[in-house]
């Protein structure tokens, strides 16, 4: 719940609905249009003026003090033409005037047939004209011939009236009201306007109150403020199947899929620093991941952590320790048969249920089959000795547990770990959710290291576009600039895995039986060039279209120039030379 707003809250909570707030204003246009189109009768006008003139017994000066006069008598004529004992004598005129079918079209007509002073009184507008002694009289109805009707009675009715009550003066007219067959209303334009008005102001209304008793996670630094807790990342929400479940998997999205962008590539970069750092001081480079409840996400993003420790250079298990519901088989398109189930059951080694080189640096122990007693298996003494045998081969071991607040299987884990990661659904965990969380967590001793926050959708990207054919492009002026990252496992190098970061530790085997694998060559750092070479090398044209594939031992470039290919490198300083100047 949000009990205070800022002006950039309120900006950001009309953004992130912008095409609801404009498709319910155009619907609320749309309707009134309608409205005042096809439903709202149409209303004719007629108006005629009449004249006060006031009489006195001054000599000096009659014509100048009548009209000063009149101007004062003119409100008193004014309240005077409203009463219902001149419109009743309306009424009487229009009565033997029209039909009686036209009047009920008009006005409204008791049983007797005579028409009601006060539905007179709504089709009138009596004003007075500024600087003058003259009333104006406008009337409106159905009918353009009953909407004349009404001044000309008022006309004739009006003068004896208005001498019986004041007795000063009198009031005339010169003229008679004229049928006006163009109808004046309804005006449509208006009530559209004032639909779309209506409609906007209606949506913004329901907006505001849902976020108000909306207690659902959407800000990180009120998570970490309210809980005191670190935020080691942000995931933004991204692909086709936004806020869809995943139900296949195919629809599971791993780190090394072509279709990732750019900008989750970097999320996960900085989770794996962070989460680096927040194990730098505890001896157990072990820790679980988990979330509140199920479909936050917590299964894709540590399997995506994982790929990105790895990648880094770590020699990385991942488990899944979700018995229940295990997901990391069908993430990483391995078999299940058996996993941490088998092991801790002493069904099979752990050198057996574990499935190595997944990905480079990366094995996983899958869940394997269901066991009856998922949360004991966990909480026994063989799945610490697994643990404890596993962390002296492994640079980071990484869990995948199963929510918090549905089982107890995670905090059955507390002993063996040094914390736990919280992934968080970005306005779906509540913070009720969370306040569970804290208990269970308290009364088990888990350390909690901190918050994940996923599925994020009012963050913007940069500049950077969708993975496209490999490659991100990104315009800037007239150069056309393409960045490829290479994500197979055949050739080219995996995202974030730096040529700084290339050295793969060496794998201690789980047992004397089983061959290591070959280890990964170092690359081949390629000649600097001299300056005197690089001074020689041509500069590349304005309108050339360049396309580096990065990262590699060195940045390779080819150009076409005027219909002619050439090929270039990046010199140690960025500089592009070419390729025969480095040999």
């Amino acid at each position: 719940m949000n009990n205070t707003y800022s002006i950039k809250d309120i900006i950001n909570l009309l953004l992130s609905h912008l095409w609801p707030i404009i498709l319910i204003t155009l619907i609320g246009g749309a309707a009134g249009y309608g409205y005042s189109r096809y439903m709202l009768p149409l209303e004719y006008s007629s108006h005629i003026t009449m004249y006060v003139q006031s009489y006195t017994n001054i000599t000096d000066n009659t014509s100048v003090n009548n009209i000063n006069y009149s101007k004062q008598l003119v409100n008193t004529y004014m309240e005077v033409l409203k009463d219902d004992a001149v419109l009743n004598a309306v009424g009487a005129e229009l009565k033997e005037q029209f039909a009686p079918d036209v009047l009920q079209k008009n006005f409204s007509v008791n049983s007797e047939g005579n028409i009601a002073p006060a539905s007179i009184r709504s089709c009138l507008a009596i004003s007075s004209v500024s600087d003058t002694s003259a009333v104006k009289i406008s009337a409106t109805a159905r009918d353009p011939e009953v909407a004349a009707a009404i001044c000309n009675a008022l006309t004739q009715v009006a003068p004896e009236y208005v001498e019986d009550a004041v007795g000063v003066g009198s009031i005339n007219t010169i003229d008679t009201a004229k049928v006006y067959r163009t109808p004046i209303g309804p005006n449509t334009p208006k009530n559209a306007a004032m639909g779309m008005a209506a409609g906007f102001v209606l949506i913004v209304l329901i907006l505001f109150v849902i976020d108000f008793f909306d207690n659902t996670i959407k800000s990180s630094d009120v998570l970490g403020e309210k809980y005191n807790k670190a935020i080691i990342g942000e995931i933004q929400e991204f692909g086709e199947g936004k806020g869809k479940k995943k139900s296949d998997e195919n629809e599971y999205i791993k780190l090394t899929d072509e279709s990732v962008p750019f900008f989750i590539v970097e999320s996960y970069k900085s989770i794996r620093t962070n989460i680096t750092f927040a194990l730098s001081t505890v001896d157990k480079k072990i820790f679980a991941v988990s979330s509140a409840n199920p479909g936050e996400g917590k299964s894709t993003t540590v399997a995506n952590l994982a790929i990105a420790m790895a990648q880094g250079g770590n020699k990385v298990l991942l488990i899944d320790a979700d018995m229940r519901k295990s997901v990391q088989h069908k993430i990483f398109g391995l078999k299940n048969r058996k996993g941490l189930s088998t092991a801790i059951s002493r069904m099979h080694s752990i050198a057996d249920c574990i499935q190595e080189n997944v990905m480079e640096n990366l094995d996983v122990m899958t869940a394997g089959p269901i066991p009856p007693n998922p949360s004991e298996l966990l909480a026994s003494d063989a799945m610490g000795e697994i643990l404890s045998k596993l962390s002296e081969m492994y640079d980071a071991i990484l869990i995948d547990t199963p929510p918090v607040n549905v089982v107890t299987d995670a905090m059955e884990l507390a002993k063996n770990v040094s914390g736990i990661v919280m992934v968080v659904r970005y306005a779906a965990t509540t913070d009720e959710d969370v306040e569970i969380v804290f208990k269970r967590m308290e009364l088990a001793n888990m350390n909690l290291l901190g918050f994940i926050l996923n599925g994020i959708k009012s963050k913007h990207h940069g500049y950077y576009s969708k993975y496209h054919k490999s490659k991100y492009y990104y315009k800037y002026k007239k150069y056309g600039y393409g960045y490829g990252y290479g994500y197979g496992y055949g050739g080219k190098p995996e995202i974030g895995n730096d040529p700084e970061e290339s050295e793969t530790p060496e794998t201690p085997a789980l047992t004397a039986a089983e061959p290591q694998p070959a280890p990964i060559p170092e690359p081949v750092a390629e000649p600097v060039p001299e300056p005197a070479e690089q001074a020689e090398a041509a500069a590349p044209d304005a309108d050339a279209t360049f396309v580096i594939e990065h990262p590699a031992p060195a940045m390779s470039l080819r150009m076409e120039m005027e219909g002619e290919a050439a090929d270039f490198v990046a010199g140690p300083n960025g500089e592009i030379l070419p390729a025969e100047s480095i040999g």
